[in-house]
């Protein structure tokens, strides 16, 4: 603070503040006392200006503050203590002051600012005031009772006066390492040094409390941007000197912010506790800043994948399969099995509105085994049915690169021993071999040794379409629809369909385009050479139950049969 004259503003601040606040001369004579110190301590404003503030203040004996007199104020530019004051009934109060010095542009100390915070209401009812029961006594800062009354009447503030303030969680990085290679006594020694160190950081009136281990939260009423923050963390680097030893410590800061963040007291504890777990995910040594927003979308997706995984458990999910024909003859010749989601308030939904939530986590593997359990049980209904036709299932990168699949897969197969391998194709996107193409190769081929044939699919949206078709040991190139569906209108996608096909004939490899629409986009594939397509213009994605219906009608469709009289298979 400077020595000017006091803004409008700042006089405001002062007289409306709901803290006790007293401002005195560089010699500690109180000038001035507000309104809450007249409300807080029964003293009239007449009564205190002129006089030291220990005529009705008494330090409590053994405060870790080193703060002996009034007097020696002049050694430290912030101090917080807890102290005794006498209330105008005579009565002696427990309360937590912190004082801060004004300077001159010259930088001479012109003024102090105190403020009191009562803590008698703080106590549990019975109990006398005891420093224990809101300081921590390795430290002797607030501790987590203390903090969150605190927390609680600084919202209270903003909400009466406007403003905002910022709740830091600090955790000293590492810190069990030094208890172990140095001992507890050094570590506590760290402790205490590193809270001394933290306290001469801040503002006057802002906050650092230890609510655990290594373990601080700072409270902050003067909220910077994020230089200050840097600054924190870089002057926490400095050396410390502990017994002897010359320690260099990190830590890790979460930062939340009201009414940014516009929410409870405990609730804005967590989620500034939930950034500095974030930022120890992100290498330690740093901060991170709580985002509303982005917490919000978290939580929703958090929501929407346990629901997903509540549906997987009430039987709420649905197998669908899409037929697949050789273009050459109408052939029916395999079945892709697709996931629905028979929900109960919003109907069958597709992939695309629940698979995307469940990616990166446990529920992929899970919903995988779901559909290779699925697909296998109904395979045998068909086989005793008399149908007997490949079933293609989808397989994430994670669920194939777990390390544990083609263990699992044989397990189950063993529990459907009328099932033949033959009759199970695995589809796995391009991008699985790209996460790590050796381990996509271990994985494919020890399935291979069940007998079980691997497809690429969408094939083309890839980086590294030519390295994985000569590495991969696949039997099916699958084109991917996005660019079947559209090239008859766009040369681009024509063109990418031609050259996925000459790519595919070159190596030998049958391929099968997705998303034929029309029997122009059924013409157009087989003058190209490509011979194999599903897609809406044969048959949309079906209920088990109505293939043997759509089997037979699809014989009447000679429209399709007919289309190996129009073009013969291009050269390979």
């Amino acid at each position: 603070m400077s020595g000017q004259p006091a803004s409008p503003v700042r006089a405001s601040v002062f007289e409306h503040a709901n803290e006790a606040m007293l401002i005195t001369d560089a010699r500690h004579r109180i000038l001035d006392a507000n309104p809450a110190f007249t409300r807080l301590t029964g003293l009239e404003h007449d009564r205190v200006v002129g006089r030291l503030p220990d005529a009705f203040c008494i330090q409590v004996p053994d405060n870790d503050v080193p703060m002996r007199s009034w007097q020696e104020l002049h050694l430290h530019h912030r101090c917080r203590a807890e102290v005794r004051y006498r209330d105008g009934q005579g009565g002696v109060r427990p309360a937590l002051m912190s004082v801060s010095r004004v300077h001159d542009d010259a930088g001479d100390t012109i003024h102090h600012v105190i403020q009191l915070i009562d803590l008698a209401e703080m106590l549990p009812a019975g109990r006398q005031a005891s420093r224990e029961v809101y300081f921590d006594a390795l430290t002797g800062l607030p501790n987590l009772q203390l903090l969150t009354q605190l927390i609680q009447e600084s919202m209270q503030h903003v909400r009466e006066r406007g403003g905002e303030l910022a709740l830091c969680t600090l955790d000293i990085d590492h810190f069990k390492r030094i208890n172990e290679r140095l001992g507890h006594e050094v570590g506590d020694t760290l402790l205490a040094t590193f809270a001394n160190r933290i306290s001469h950081l801040l503002h006057g009136d802002d906050v650092v409390a230890r609510i655990g281990g290594d373990e601080f939260v700072l409270l902050l009423h003067h909220v910077e941007g994020e230089a200050f923050f840097t600054e924190l963390l870089e002057a926490i680097r400095q050396p410390l000197v502990i017994e002897g030893h010359v320690l260099r410590v990190t830590a890790s800061l979460g930062v939340s912010r009201y009414p940014c963040d516009e929410v409870d007291g405990d609730v804005l504890l967590r989620h500034a506790n939930q950034a500095m777990y974030r930022a120890k995910q992100r290498g330690r040594n740093t901060f991170h800043l709580f985002d509303p927003d982005q917490d919000r979308q978290l939580q929703l997706r958090q929501e929407r994948r346990q629901r997903v995984a509540e549906a997987l458990a009430r039987g709420e999910l649905r197998l669908v399969d899409q037929p697949q024909i050789d273009m050459f003859g109408g052939r029916v010749v395999g079945l892709e099995a697709l996931v629905r989601w028979q929900h109960p308030e919003e109907g069958l939904l597709a992939p695309n509105a629940f698979l995307p939530i469940i990616e990166g986590s446990s529920l992929e593997a899970q919903l995988g085994e779901w559909v290779l359990e699925a697909a296998l049980k109904q395979q045998r209904r068909w086989l005793a049915c008399g149908i007997e036709l490949p079933v293609h299932v989808n397989i994430s990168p994670a669920h194939l690169l777990s390390g544990t699949f083609p263990e699992r897969l044989g397990n189950l197969m063993a529990r459907y021993p009328e099932v033949p391998a033959r009759l199970l194709k695995l589809e796995v996107l391009e991008s699985a071999a790209m996460h790590d193409i050796q381990a996509a190769l271990d994985a494919m081929r020890r399935c291979q040794v069940l007998g079980i044939d691997f497809a690429i699919d969408d094939f083309g949206t890839g980086f590294s379409s030519l390295t994985h078709l000569r590495q991969l040991p696949v039997d099916l190139i699958k084109i991917d629809q996005s660019f079947v569906r559209d090239m008859l209108a766009d040369p681009d996608d024509m063109a990418i369909v031609e050259s996925v096909i000459y790519m595919a004939n070159r190596f030998r490899r049958p391929m099968l385009a997705e998303g034929v629409e029309t029997l122009e986009h059924a013409r157009a594939l087989v003058l190209m050479g490509c011979s194999l397509a599903q897609g809406y213009g044969i048959a949309r994605p079906m209920p088990a139950e109505a293939l043997p219906t759509w089997l037979e009608e699809w014989q009447q469709r000679h429209e399709w049969t007919a289309l190996s009289l129009q073009a013969s298979p291009a050269p390979t």
